[in-house]
Protein backbone atom coordinates (compact mmCIF):
# COMPACT_ATOMS: atom_id res chain seq x y z
CA UNK A 1 0.00 0.00 0.00
CA UNK A 2 0.94 3.82 -0.67
CA UNK A 3 -0.12 5.74 1.87
CA UNK A 4 -1.83 3.16 3.11
CA UNK A 5 -4.10 3.02 0.43
CA UNK A 6 -5.28 -0.42 -0.88
CA UNK A 7 -3.95 -1.06 -4.06
CA UNK A 8 -5.99 -2.95 -6.61
CA UNK A 9 -3.44 -3.34 -9.73
CA UNK A 10 -5.01 -4.37 -12.96
CA UNK A 11 -4.11 -6.53 -15.24
CA UNK A 12 -2.90 -4.72 -18.62
CA UNK A 13 -1.35 -5.59 -21.80
CA UNK A 14 1.92 -4.11 -23.87
CA UNK A 15 0.02 -2.18 -26.12
CA UNK A 16 -1.27 -0.08 -23.25
CA UNK A 17 1.45 0.54 -21.56
CA UNK A 18 3.07 1.40 -24.72
CA UNK A 19 0.58 4.34 -24.81
CA UNK A 20 0.82 5.25 -21.33
CA UNK A 21 4.43 5.65 -21.46
CA UNK A 22 4.41 8.09 -24.70
CA UNK A 23 3.05 11.05 -23.02
CA UNK A 24 3.86 13.46 -26.87
CA UNK A 25 1.07 10.55 -28.26
CA UNK A 26 -1.21 11.38 -25.38
CA UNK A 27 -1.09 14.74 -26.09
CA UNK A 28 -0.98 14.68 -29.78
CA UNK A 29 -4.46 12.61 -29.27
CA UNK A 30 -5.87 14.59 -26.65
CA UNK A 31 -5.20 18.07 -28.24
CA UNK A 32 -6.60 17.02 -32.23
CA UNK A 33 -10.31 15.55 -30.58
CA UNK A 34 -10.28 17.78 -28.14
CA UNK A 35 -12.31 15.71 -25.92
CA UNK A 36 -11.71 12.18 -23.84
CA UNK A 37 -10.13 9.65 -25.42
CA UNK A 38 -11.42 5.48 -26.05
CA UNK A 39 -8.59 4.07 -27.48
CA UNK A 40 -8.67 0.51 -28.61
CA UNK A 41 -7.13 -2.53 -29.98
CA UNK A 42 -8.56 -5.05 -32.48
CA UNK A 43 -5.89 -7.60 -32.27
CA UNK A 44 -6.99 -7.73 -28.18
CA UNK A 45 -10.61 -8.11 -29.89
CA UNK A 46 -9.79 -10.42 -32.50
CA UNK A 47 -7.57 -12.96 -29.81
CA UNK A 48 -10.71 -12.79 -27.46
CA UNK A 49 -13.06 -14.13 -30.09
CA UNK A 50 -10.62 -16.41 -31.42
CA UNK A 51 -10.49 -18.51 -27.77
CA UNK A 52 -13.71 -18.37 -27.62
CA UNK A 53 -14.01 -20.26 -31.58
CA UNK A 54 -11.20 -22.45 -30.26
CA UNK A 55 -12.91 -23.53 -26.51
CA UNK A 56 -15.72 -24.70 -28.15
CA UNK A 57 -14.22 -27.00 -30.91
CA UNK A 58 -13.26 -29.05 -28.24
CA UNK A 59 -17.35 -30.24 -27.92
CA UNK A 60 -19.23 -31.78 -30.37
CA UNK A 61 -22.60 -30.22 -29.94
CA UNK A 62 -23.32 -27.08 -32.07
CA UNK A 63 -22.15 -23.80 -30.93
CA UNK A 64 -22.85 -20.02 -31.95
CA UNK A 65 -21.27 -17.06 -30.45
CA UNK A 66 -23.35 -12.88 -30.73
CA UNK A 67 -21.05 -10.19 -29.95
CA UNK A 68 -23.28 -8.40 -27.36
CA UNK A 69 -23.22 -4.84 -29.50
CA UNK A 70 -24.93 -2.81 -26.34
CA UNK A 71 -21.23 -3.38 -24.35
CA UNK A 72 -19.76 -0.71 -26.74
CA UNK A 73 -21.24 0.88 -29.54
CA UNK A 74 -18.32 1.75 -31.94
CA UNK A 75 -19.28 0.48 -35.48
CA UNK A 76 -15.42 -0.78 -35.95
CA UNK A 77 -16.14 -3.43 -33.34
CA UNK A 78 -19.59 -4.92 -34.83
CA UNK A 79 -17.85 -5.03 -38.08
CA UNK A 80 -14.60 -6.79 -36.95
CA UNK A 81 -16.42 -9.42 -35.04
CA UNK A 82 -18.42 -9.95 -38.29
CA UNK A 83 -15.34 -11.14 -40.03
CA UNK A 84 -13.57 -12.95 -36.87
CA UNK A 85 -16.69 -15.26 -37.66
CA UNK A 86 -18.98 -14.93 -34.58
CA UNK A 87 -22.58 -12.79 -34.83
CA UNK A 88 -23.66 -9.74 -33.51
CA UNK A 89 -26.35 -9.27 -30.89
CA UNK A 90 -28.63 -6.17 -31.15
CA UNK A 91 -30.91 -4.22 -29.06
CA UNK A 92 -32.38 -1.21 -30.66
CA UNK A 93 -33.35 -0.02 -33.92
CA UNK A 94 -29.74 1.64 -34.24
CA UNK A 95 -27.87 -0.82 -33.78
CA UNK A 96 -29.86 -3.93 -35.80
CA UNK A 97 -29.52 -0.87 -38.71
CA UNK A 98 -26.19 -0.31 -38.93
CA UNK A 99 -25.44 -3.43 -38.57
CA UNK A 100 -27.46 -4.44 -41.33
CA UNK A 101 -26.20 -1.37 -43.29
CA UNK A 102 -22.74 -2.77 -42.26
CA UNK A 103 -23.36 -5.74 -44.79
CA UNK A 104 -23.31 -7.93 -41.47
CA UNK A 105 -25.61 -10.99 -42.77
CA UNK A 106 -28.90 -11.39 -41.25
CA UNK A 107 -27.98 -14.47 -40.45
CA UNK A 108 -25.41 -13.38 -38.01
CA UNK A 109 -27.75 -11.26 -36.08
CA UNK A 110 -30.45 -11.61 -33.35
CA UNK A 111 -32.57 -8.79 -31.77
CA UNK A 112 -32.69 -8.92 -28.52
CA UNK A 113 -34.27 -5.52 -27.62
CA UNK A 114 -35.97 -5.46 -24.08
CA UNK A 115 -38.55 -2.94 -25.23
CA UNK A 116 -39.30 -3.74 -28.90
CA UNK A 117 -41.66 -1.75 -31.01
CA UNK A 118 -43.38 -1.64 -34.97
CA UNK A 119 -40.43 0.16 -36.13
CA UNK A 120 -37.49 -2.25 -35.13
CA UNK A 121 -39.64 -5.45 -35.44
CA UNK A 122 -40.75 -4.19 -38.90
CA UNK A 123 -37.31 -3.90 -39.70
CA UNK A 124 -36.14 -7.67 -38.48
CA UNK A 125 -39.02 -9.32 -40.26
CA UNK A 126 -38.42 -7.71 -43.32
CA UNK A 127 -34.59 -8.48 -43.26
CA UNK A 128 -35.28 -12.10 -41.80
CA UNK A 129 -32.86 -11.67 -38.23
CA UNK A 130 -34.02 -14.08 -35.38
CA UNK A 131 -36.35 -12.19 -32.76
CA UNK A 132 -36.08 -12.81 -29.16
CA UNK A 133 -39.49 -12.83 -27.62
CA UNK A 134 -40.07 -11.33 -24.40
CA UNK A 135 -43.91 -11.41 -23.72
CA UNK A 136 -47.40 -12.14 -25.32
CA UNK A 137 -48.01 -8.70 -26.49
CA UNK A 138 -44.28 -8.65 -28.41
CA UNK A 139 -45.65 -12.15 -30.20
CA UNK A 140 -48.88 -10.52 -30.96
CA UNK A 141 -47.58 -7.85 -32.94
CA UNK A 142 -45.01 -9.65 -34.89
CA UNK A 143 -47.96 -12.07 -36.02
CA UNK A 144 -49.91 -8.47 -36.92
CA UNK A 145 -46.43 -7.28 -38.74
CA UNK A 146 -45.98 -10.95 -40.50
CA UNK A 147 -49.52 -10.61 -42.25
CA UNK A 148 -48.74 -7.10 -43.50
CA UNK A 149 -45.67 -7.30 -44.64
CA UNK A 150 -46.72 -11.35 -46.18
CA UNK A 151 -43.26 -12.40 -44.41
CA UNK A 152 -42.49 -14.93 -41.53
CA UNK A 153 -40.41 -14.34 -38.73
CA UNK A 154 -38.02 -16.41 -37.19
CA UNK A 155 -38.25 -16.16 -33.12
CA UNK A 156 -36.97 -17.32 -30.03
CA UNK A 157 -38.35 -17.07 -26.81
CA UNK A 158 -37.04 -15.56 -23.46
CA UNK A 159 -38.06 -17.33 -20.40
CA UNK A 160 -37.19 -16.64 -16.70
CA UNK A 161 -38.84 -17.98 -13.54
CA UNK A 162 -36.08 -20.88 -12.72
CA UNK A 163 -35.64 -23.07 -9.80
CA UNK A 164 -32.10 -22.96 -8.13
CA UNK A 165 -31.58 -24.73 -3.94
CA UNK A 166 -35.57 -24.89 -3.86
CA UNK A 167 -35.85 -21.02 -5.16
CA UNK A 168 -37.47 -19.10 -8.03
CA UNK A 169 -34.81 -16.87 -9.65
CA UNK A 170 -37.14 -13.74 -10.40
CA UNK A 171 -36.96 -11.86 -12.78
CA UNK A 172 -38.51 -8.66 -14.89
CA UNK A 173 -37.47 -10.35 -18.01
CA UNK A 174 -39.38 -13.10 -20.30
CA UNK A 175 -42.12 -15.94 -19.76
CA UNK A 176 -41.77 -17.53 -16.55
CA UNK A 177 -41.09 -21.27 -16.84
CA UNK A 178 -44.32 -21.89 -15.26
CA UNK A 179 -46.54 -20.76 -17.86
CA UNK A 180 -44.18 -20.87 -21.23
CA UNK A 181 -45.21 -24.02 -22.18
CA UNK A 182 -48.58 -23.13 -21.77
CA UNK A 183 -48.27 -20.03 -24.09
CA UNK A 184 -46.21 -21.82 -26.71
CA UNK A 185 -48.70 -24.72 -26.67
CA UNK A 186 -51.38 -21.90 -27.05
CA UNK A 187 -50.20 -19.60 -29.44
CA UNK A 188 -48.83 -21.52 -31.83
CA UNK A 189 -51.95 -23.96 -31.71
CA UNK A 190 -53.54 -21.60 -34.82
CA UNK A 191 -51.99 -22.62 -38.11
CA UNK A 192 -52.00 -18.89 -39.76
CA UNK A 193 -49.71 -18.38 -36.72
CA UNK A 194 -47.47 -21.19 -37.18
CA UNK A 195 -47.45 -20.57 -41.04
CA UNK A 196 -46.41 -16.65 -39.97
CA UNK A 197 -43.80 -17.30 -36.87
CA UNK A 198 -41.44 -19.78 -37.21
CA UNK A 199 -40.39 -20.80 -33.45
CA UNK A 200 -36.43 -22.00 -33.36
CA UNK A 201 -35.15 -21.92 -29.46
CA UNK A 202 -34.76 -20.51 -26.36
CA UNK A 203 -33.07 -17.87 -24.79
CA UNK A 204 -32.53 -16.90 -21.00
CA UNK A 205 -30.36 -14.00 -18.99
CA UNK A 206 -29.51 -14.52 -15.46
CA UNK A 207 -28.17 -11.59 -13.10
CA UNK A 208 -24.94 -13.02 -11.24
CA UNK A 209 -22.27 -15.07 -12.21
CA UNK A 210 -22.86 -18.61 -10.56
CA UNK A 211 -22.17 -21.25 -12.99
CA UNK A 212 -24.48 -23.59 -10.80
CA UNK A 213 -27.52 -21.26 -11.59
CA UNK A 214 -26.79 -21.16 -15.11
CA UNK A 215 -25.75 -24.84 -15.75
CA UNK A 216 -29.37 -25.38 -13.30
CA UNK A 217 -31.24 -23.21 -15.71
CA UNK A 218 -29.90 -24.95 -18.95
CA UNK A 219 -31.04 -28.68 -17.53
CA UNK A 220 -34.44 -26.94 -16.84
CA UNK A 221 -34.37 -25.19 -20.49
CA UNK A 222 -33.74 -29.21 -22.04
CA UNK A 223 -36.37 -30.74 -19.86
CA UNK A 224 -38.76 -27.70 -21.23
CA UNK A 225 -37.46 -28.51 -25.12
CA UNK A 226 -38.14 -32.57 -24.51
CA UNK A 227 -41.62 -32.27 -23.32
CA UNK A 228 -42.50 -29.92 -26.43
CA UNK A 229 -40.85 -32.53 -28.77
CA UNK A 230 -43.61 -34.80 -27.66
CA UNK A 231 -45.68 -31.94 -28.90
CA UNK A 232 -44.42 -31.97 -32.43
CA UNK A 233 -42.62 -28.59 -31.23
CA UNK A 234 -38.48 -28.58 -32.24
CA UNK A 235 -36.48 -26.01 -30.66
CA UNK A 236 -32.88 -26.38 -32.04
CA UNK A 237 -31.02 -23.63 -29.70
CA UNK A 238 -30.25 -22.41 -26.27
CA UNK A 239 -29.06 -18.90 -25.88
CA UNK A 240 -27.94 -18.29 -22.44
CA UNK A 241 -27.14 -14.38 -23.30
CA UNK A 242 -24.00 -13.46 -21.73
CA UNK A 243 -22.41 -12.06 -18.45
CA UNK A 244 -19.07 -14.39 -18.54
CA UNK A 245 -16.93 -13.63 -15.88
CA UNK A 246 -13.22 -11.81 -16.53
CA UNK A 247 -10.37 -11.29 -14.57
CA UNK A 248 -9.12 -7.65 -14.09
CA UNK A 249 -6.97 -7.60 -11.22
CA UNK A 250 -3.60 -9.13 -10.90
CA UNK A 251 -4.11 -10.04 -7.29
CA UNK A 252 -6.29 -12.24 -5.67
CA UNK A 253 -4.70 -10.85 -2.11
CA UNK A 254 -5.40 -6.84 -3.10
CA UNK A 255 -9.05 -7.66 -3.89
CA UNK A 256 -9.29 -9.11 -1.29
CA UNK A 257 -6.90 -6.53 1.14
CA UNK A 258 -9.17 -3.84 -0.21
CA UNK A 259 -13.00 -5.23 1.19
CA UNK A 260 -11.34 -5.59 4.39
CA UNK A 261 -9.73 -2.19 4.29
CA UNK A 262 -13.56 -1.15 3.50
CA UNK A 263 -15.08 -2.72 5.80
CA UNK A 264 -12.53 -1.20 8.32
CA UNK A 265 -13.11 2.21 7.62
CA UNK A 266 -17.19 1.55 7.61
CA UNK A 267 -16.24 0.81 11.08
CA UNK A 268 -14.04 3.80 11.90
CA UNK A 269 -11.02 1.74 12.42
CA UNK A 270 -9.42 3.46 9.93
CA UNK A 271 -9.41 6.67 7.51
CA UNK A 272 -12.18 6.64 4.76
CA UNK A 273 -10.24 5.16 1.45
CA UNK A 274 -13.74 5.90 -0.31
CA UNK A 275 -14.84 9.52 -0.81
CA UNK A 276 -17.14 10.20 2.35
CA UNK A 277 -16.60 6.82 3.35
CA UNK A 278 -19.35 5.40 0.90
CA UNK A 279 -19.42 1.53 1.61
CA UNK A 280 -19.66 0.69 -2.22
CA UNK A 281 -22.60 -1.43 -0.78
CA UNK A 282 -21.44 -2.48 2.84
CA UNK A 283 -23.06 -0.61 5.31
CA UNK A 284 -22.20 -0.58 9.14
CA UNK A 285 -25.08 -0.99 11.46
CA UNK A 286 -24.38 -1.54 15.34
CA UNK A 287 -20.87 -2.00 14.58
CA UNK A 288 -21.45 -4.70 12.21
CA UNK A 289 -21.25 -4.72 8.81
CA UNK A 290 -24.16 -5.71 6.76
CA UNK A 291 -25.23 -6.10 3.17
CA UNK A 292 -22.53 -7.23 0.31
CA UNK A 293 -19.94 -5.18 -2.19
CA UNK A 294 -22.12 -3.31 -5.06
CA UNK A 295 -19.41 -3.92 -8.02
CA UNK A 296 -18.81 -6.31 -10.41
CA UNK A 297 -16.62 -8.94 -8.79
CA UNK A 298 -12.82 -7.59 -10.77
CA UNK A 299 -11.05 -10.27 -9.40
CA UNK A 300 -12.01 -14.19 -10.56
CA UNK A 301 -10.37 -17.12 -11.03
CA UNK A 302 -12.46 -19.19 -13.53
CA UNK A 303 -12.92 -16.63 -16.10
CA UNK A 304 -13.72 -16.71 -20.14
CA UNK A 305 -13.88 -20.25 -21.55
CA UNK A 306 -12.82 -21.58 -18.32
CA UNK A 307 -16.44 -20.15 -16.56
CA UNK A 308 -18.45 -21.40 -19.38
CA UNK A 309 -16.96 -24.77 -18.61
CA UNK A 310 -17.99 -24.79 -15.22
CA UNK A 311 -21.34 -24.33 -16.75
CA UNK A 312 -21.14 -27.43 -19.42
CA UNK A 313 -20.01 -29.54 -16.26
CA UNK A 314 -22.90 -28.70 -13.94
CA UNK A 315 -25.05 -32.71 -13.99
CA UNK A 316 -28.52 -32.93 -13.83
CA UNK A 317 -30.85 -35.15 -11.09
CA UNK A 318 -29.68 -38.32 -13.14
CA UNK A 319 -25.55 -37.16 -13.06
CA UNK A 320 -25.73 -36.03 -17.22
CA UNK A 321 -23.94 -33.05 -17.64
CA UNK A 322 -25.21 -29.69 -19.85
CA UNK A 323 -22.37 -30.58 -22.35
CA UNK A 324 -23.53 -34.41 -22.58
CA UNK A 325 -27.13 -33.34 -22.77
CA UNK A 326 -26.82 -30.79 -25.66
CA UNK A 327 -24.46 -33.55 -27.82
CA UNK A 328 -27.72 -36.15 -27.25
CA UNK A 329 -30.24 -33.93 -27.66
CA UNK A 330 -28.40 -31.91 -31.18
CA UNK A 331 -29.32 -28.64 -29.49
CA UNK A 332 -27.12 -25.61 -30.26
CA UNK A 333 -25.69 -23.71 -27.18
CA UNK A 334 -25.67 -19.84 -28.13
CA UNK A 335 -24.47 -16.75 -26.09
CA UNK A 336 -23.80 -13.37 -26.12
CA UNK A 337 -20.78 -12.34 -24.48
CA UNK A 338 -19.75 -8.45 -24.66
CA UNK A 339 -17.26 -7.32 -21.29
CA UNK A 340 -15.43 -10.59 -21.94
CA UNK A 341 -15.07 -10.23 -25.82
CA UNK A 342 -13.74 -6.61 -24.74
CA UNK A 343 -11.09 -7.71 -22.00
CA UNK A 344 -8.12 -6.12 -22.61
CA UNK A 345 -9.59 -3.94 -25.77
CA UNK A 346 -10.06 -0.73 -24.53
CA UNK A 347 -8.50 2.53 -22.38
CA UNK A 348 -10.08 5.49 -21.68
CA UNK A 349 -7.88 8.84 -21.13
CA UNK A 350 -8.31 12.64 -19.64
CA UNK A 351 -6.40 15.43 -19.11
CA UNK A 352 -6.31 17.33 -15.96
CA UNK A 353 -8.04 20.66 -15.93
CA UNK A 354 -6.95 21.71 -11.92
CA UNK A 355 -5.99 20.20 -8.67
CA UNK A 356 -7.73 21.77 -5.51
CA UNK A 357 -8.29 21.25 -1.70
CA UNK A 358 -12.30 20.76 -0.54
CA UNK A 359 -13.29 21.43 3.00
CA UNK A 360 -12.41 18.06 4.43
CA UNK A 361 -9.00 18.56 3.06
CA UNK A 362 -9.27 15.81 0.08
CA UNK A 363 -6.83 16.32 -2.89
CA UNK A 364 -9.60 16.80 -5.74
CA UNK A 365 -8.02 16.32 -9.42
CA UNK A 366 -10.48 17.77 -11.72
CA UNK A 367 -10.34 15.91 -15.56
CA UNK A 368 -11.55 17.15 -18.45
CA UNK A 369 -14.43 14.72 -18.81
CA UNK A 370 -17.74 13.21 -16.71
CA UNK A 371 -18.67 10.42 -14.83
CA UNK A 372 -21.02 9.49 -17.37
CA UNK A 373 -17.82 8.07 -19.55
CA UNK A 374 -16.95 6.05 -17.11
CA UNK A 375 -19.64 4.62 -15.67
CA UNK A 376 -21.48 1.06 -15.63
CA UNK A 377 -24.20 -0.88 -13.74
CA UNK A 378 -21.68 -1.38 -10.95
CA UNK A 379 -20.63 1.13 -7.70
CA UNK A 380 -17.69 2.14 -8.86
CA UNK A 381 -14.98 0.97 -10.78
CA UNK A 382 -12.59 -0.61 -8.90
CA UNK A 383 -9.06 -0.67 -10.77
CA UNK A 384 -5.94 1.83 -10.39
CA UNK A 385 -5.60 4.29 -12.81
CA UNK A 386 -2.47 5.22 -14.67
CA UNK A 387 -1.09 9.04 -14.80
CA UNK A 388 1.18 10.24 -17.57
CA UNK A 389 3.37 13.11 -16.08
CA UNK A 390 5.06 15.65 -18.32
CA UNK A 391 7.64 16.29 -15.83
CA UNK A 392 7.47 12.86 -14.22
CA UNK A 393 10.73 13.15 -11.44
CA UNK A 394 9.52 16.60 -10.49
CA UNK A 395 8.91 17.26 -6.63
CA UNK A 396 8.15 13.42 -6.31
CA UNK A 397 5.90 13.50 -2.88
CA UNK A 398 3.39 10.49 -2.55
CA UNK A 399 -0.35 12.26 -2.59
CA UNK A 400 -3.83 10.96 -2.28
CA UNK A 401 -6.31 12.14 -4.63
CA UNK A 402 -10.12 11.94 -5.48
CA UNK A 403 -10.72 12.52 -9.59
CA UNK A 404 -13.77 14.52 -10.31
CA UNK A 405 -15.88 15.37 -13.30
CA UNK A 406 -16.75 18.61 -15.36
CA UNK A 407 -20.84 17.49 -14.07
CA UNK A 408 -21.94 20.85 -11.95
CA UNK A 409 -23.38 17.76 -9.37
CA UNK A 410 -21.67 17.14 -6.26
CA UNK A 411 -21.95 13.10 -7.20
CA UNK A 412 -19.73 13.96 -10.22
CA UNK A 413 -16.83 11.95 -9.03
CA UNK A 414 -15.41 9.59 -11.77
CA UNK A 415 -13.99 7.12 -9.23
CA UNK A 416 -15.46 7.18 -6.12
CA UNK A 417 -12.44 5.56 -4.52
CA UNK A 418 -9.49 7.56 -3.29
CA UNK A 419 -6.01 6.50 -5.15
CA UNK A 420 -2.65 6.91 -4.37
CA UNK A 421 -0.29 8.39 -6.99
CA UNK A 422 3.56 8.60 -6.74
CA UNK A 423 2.83 12.47 -7.33
CA UNK A 424 0.63 15.39 -7.84
CA UNK A 425 0.02 15.42 -11.25
CA UNK A 426 -0.04 18.98 -12.97
CA UNK A 427 -2.16 20.83 -15.42
CA UNK A 428 -2.06 18.81 -19.00
CA UNK A 429 -0.87 15.14 -17.07
CA UNK A 430 -3.28 12.48 -18.44
CA UNK A 431 -4.99 10.09 -16.08
CA UNK A 432 -5.77 6.81 -18.31
CA UNK A 433 -8.08 4.49 -17.49
CA UNK A 434 -7.82 0.58 -18.09
CA UNK A 435 -9.72 -1.93 -19.68
CA UNK A 436 -12.80 0.06 -19.81
CA UNK A 437 -14.01 -1.27 -23.30
CA UNK A 438 -16.61 -3.63 -22.08
CA UNK A 439 -19.63 -1.28 -20.94
CA UNK A 440 -18.22 1.63 -19.18
CA UNK A 441 -16.99 3.96 -22.15
CA UNK A 442 -20.72 4.47 -23.26
CA UNK A 443 -23.52 2.55 -21.32
CA UNK A 444 -24.70 5.82 -19.54
CA UNK A 445 -22.61 8.24 -21.16
CA UNK A 446 -24.77 11.35 -21.77
CA UNK A 447 -24.16 15.15 -23.31
CA UNK A 448 -24.94 17.45 -20.77
CA UNK A 449 -23.94 21.59 -20.81
CA UNK A 450 -23.56 19.71 -24.42
CA UNK A 451 -19.92 18.62 -23.67
CA UNK A 452 -18.40 17.08 -26.05
CA UNK A 453 -19.10 12.71 -26.45
CA UNK A 454 -15.95 10.85 -25.21
CA UNK A 455 -14.00 10.48 -29.19
CA UNK A 456 -13.35 6.62 -30.18
CA UNK A 457 -10.02 5.55 -32.11
CA UNK A 458 -8.72 1.89 -33.11
CA UNK A 459 -4.82 1.08 -32.91
CA UNK A 460 -4.35 -1.43 -36.22
CA UNK A 461 -1.00 -3.15 -36.82
CA UNK A 462 -0.16 -2.45 -40.51
CA UNK A 463 3.18 -4.17 -40.82
CA UNK A 464 5.01 -7.34 -38.98
CA UNK A 465 8.77 -5.37 -38.85
CA UNK A 466 10.49 -6.05 -35.22
CA UNK A 467 9.38 -3.06 -33.66
CA UNK A 468 5.57 -2.77 -35.76
CA UNK A 469 4.61 -0.14 -37.23
CA UNK A 470 0.96 1.00 -36.13
CA UNK A 471 -1.61 3.51 -36.91
CA UNK A 472 -4.72 5.03 -34.96
CA UNK A 473 -8.04 5.88 -36.67
CA UNK A 474 -11.02 6.85 -35.67
CA UNK A 475 -14.70 5.38 -36.26
CA UNK A 476 -14.86 7.71 -39.66
CA UNK A 477 -11.79 5.53 -40.64
CA UNK A 478 -9.63 8.61 -41.07
CA UNK A 479 -5.89 8.14 -40.40
CA UNK A 480 -5.36 9.96 -36.80
CA UNK A 481 -1.39 9.27 -36.49
CA UNK A 482 1.44 6.45 -37.28
CA UNK A 483 3.20 5.40 -34.03
CA UNK A 484 5.00 2.57 -33.05
CA UNK A 485 3.66 -0.01 -30.53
Amino acid sequence: MKNNIPLLEPITSPWMESIVNDFKLQEDLLERYDSPLNIHNLHSFQSNIGEYLAFFKQYNFKSKIFYARKANKCNTLATVAFESGIGVDTASFAELKQCLDLNIKPENLVLTAAIKNTKLLRLAIRHEVLIIIDNEDEAKLIYKLCLEEDKQAMVGIRISGFEFQNKKLKSRFGVDMESVGGFILQFFDDESVRKSIRFTGFHFHLDGYNPQQRGAALHQTLDLIKTLRTYNFDPRFIDIGGGILINYLKSKEQWNNFQDELKNALLHERDPITYQNNGLGFIERDKKIEGQLATYPYYNETPKASFIKSILEVNNREKISVWERLEKMDIELRLEPGRSLLDQVGITMAKVAHRKQDAEGNILVGLEMNMTQMTSSSADFLLDPMVTYSNPDENKKEVEVYFTGAYCLERDFILKRKIALPKLPEIGDVVTFVNTGGYMMHFFETEAHLFELSQNIFGLNISEHTEAINFFKDENNLKVKQVYL
